[in-house]
């Protein structure tokens, strides 16, 4: 395993006892582009949740819907998916960007209608990535909004547009940088994470590492060569 992916999953992940939402992108042990996305939560209406999966959809639902208070921010599509382009997020702006793009649009006009999350005093960012493969030549791009620190109302916006990892290494955003109150917004570039064997195997690894108390679901979905879901496995917390 690379060393700069394993140092950085050891400080963001496995030590980290609330990195929040993550995601990462990237390609496994046998080359094959792979998405990886969990949820953690706090509180009981944040732990009341669950991964469900239809074809390479991949959507949060309520476990117990009689505890729901306000589905605006927990309930979303977190991956959706075009022909030859796959997208992930940690809110419903997986919607709106698979929506831009059905329109002829682009990922950063899709974000550009979007901000931070309004759950003050934490100002969650929104993180969301996409990958297209229509052309000979992989594109990632992975976007930050996140809550300017003079102004909270106003929303910083981060485009990164990075190169194809090798196999067994990912790129990957996570929504906060530890525990805390407030919690302490992700900074920086987007992250070198491991991404090495199967689906299987990365189902297990990252469910592992993520704190115990704090993981509500994790999913690892595999590509097929032309771009489309070979297989989206899920781990929920709540079954």
């Amino acid at each position: 395993m690379n060393d700069l992916a394993t140092s950085t999953f050891k400080r963001t992940v496995l030590e980290n006892p609330y990195p929040g939402r993550g995601l990462v992108v990237g390609r496994n042990g046998q080359a094959e582009w792979t998405l990886i996305y969990w949820i953690m939560g706090r509180s009981e209406h944040s732990r009341n949740r669950q991964f469900v999966a239809e074809g390479g959809v991949l959507r949060t639902r309520a476990f117990d819907p009689s505890k729901v208070a306000d589905p605006s921010l927990i309930i979303y599509e977190a991956m959706l998916e075009l022909p030859g382009v796959q997208l992930v997020s940690n809110g419903d702006q997986t919607r709106s960007i698979h929506d831009a793009l059905t329109r002829g649009a682009s990922f950063q006009a899709a974000l550009a209608a979007r901000q931070h999350e309004p759950d003050a005093p934490h100002f969650t960012p929104r993180i969301s990535a996409m990958l297209d493969l229509r052309q000979d030549e992989p594109q990632l791009l992975l976007s930050v909004l996140r809550a300017n620190p003079l102004d909270p109302s106003s929303t910083d916006r981060s485009l990164f547009s990075v190169a194809a990892p090798p196999p067994g290494i990912g790129r990957g955003l996570t929504t906060y940088r530890g525990d805390g109150h407030p919690l302490p917004t992700f900074e920086g570039e987007p992250l070198v994470l491991p991404c090495n064997g199967g689906a299987a195997e990365l189902l297990d690894m990252y469910w592992s590492a993520l704190d115990p108390d704090n993981r509500i679901a994790l999913a690892v979905k595999t590509l097929a060569r032309d771009g489309s879901t070979r297989e989206l496995l899920l781990r929920n917390r709540h079954v």
